[in-house]
């Protein structure tokens, strides 16, 4: 799925509809398997707020702009719904598990 604010504040309410579609999904959305979705993989969003911090400070101390390099995120999550899975009817490899940041389980 998309990345969009609009996506963000209905994750919920999509990941529920994908799943009475029967549609696995995934999204780069912080929450989105929390929610209800199958996985979400993205950058962590902390990792980005601490680098635009350092951005803001440089350009504060007087750097300028257009003299700072352009970054890409580094650091990924991974989060895995195994209750949705099950409910969908799928199987994931136990290595695929292992990679996860986290592992949401059945209660």
């Amino acid at each position: 799925m998309v990345q969009s604010p609009l996506f963000r504040i209905y994750q919920a309410q999509l990941a529920e509809l994908a799943l009475a579609s029967r549609l696995p999904t995934m999204s780069g959305e912080v929450g989105y398997a929390k929610a209800g979705g199958l996985i979400n993989y993205g950058p962590r969003i902390p990792e980005l707020w601490h680098r635009a911090a350092t951005y803001a400070d440089k350009i504060l101390k007087g750097a300028k702009p257009a003299d700072l390099p352009v970054e890409q995120p580094m650091k990924f999550e991974l989060v895995i719904n195994l209750k949705t899975a099950k409910a969908l009817g799928l199987t994931l490899p136990p290595t695929l598990l292992v990679l996860a940041d986290e592992v949401i389980r059945e209660d």
